[in-house]
């Protein structure tokens, strides 16, 4: 959270240097399990956060994309269909042009699948604080163990390396449609 300090995360000296993981700083030295639970459970949920404003990012983009090329579409028929206004028809043509700009340009982008990824990530990221919520909240605090925090971090470590893996897989399908 912005502005409280995880334990550990204290600089020598005192000195707060932008918050960033220093080398010096014995950031997850000596930590117990329960301070080690705190860490990994405010980094699963910046994940969160992350999925989260990326899904709302691209949901408007798919849907503001799928409704102007929609409305366009349907303009330039209407428009179309009035040919004795010269005007109109020149309207028409550039609603056609923009129709066609922004089918190339939805493709490009891929909002759709990317919002569908966040989904998928925030979801995952959320399953994952609840598990780890309710192992810290149902371990006694000397029988939590690190051995038990790895698989909860290996977790996350795989939703992390599944998000970077599928958006570069359609990072790679736009750039073939592309050429």
């Amino acid at each position: 959270m912005p502005g409280q300090r995880l334990p550990g995360s204290e600089l020598q000296g005192g000195d707060n240097l932008g918050g960033g993981v220093q080398p010096d700083n014995g950031l997850g030295v000596g930590l117990s399990p329960r301070e080690a639970a705190a860490l990994l459970l405010d980094k699963i949920r910046q994940g969160n956060g992350y999925a989260r404003g990326k899904k709302r990012r691209f949901g408007r983009s798919a849907s503001a994309t799928k409704v102007a090329t929609l409305v366009l579409s349907a303009a330039s028929t209407v428009i179309l269909g009035l040919q004795n206004l010269n005007a109109w028809a020149g309207l028409a043509l550039a609603c056609v042009a923009l129709v066609t700009l922004l089918g190339a340009v939805e493709p490009f982008f891929n909002w759709r699948s990317r919002w569908v990824l966040m989904e998928e990530a925030q979801y995952r990221f959320q399953r994952l604080a609840d598990d780890l919520e309710y192992l810290v909240a149902s371990t006694a605090a000397d029988e939590l163990t690190f051995d038990q925090l790895d698989e909860i971090f290996s977790r996350y470590q795989a939703i992390w390396g599944d998000l970077s893996r599928t958006w570069l897989e359609h990072r790679r399908v736009s750039a073939t449609l592309e050429m």
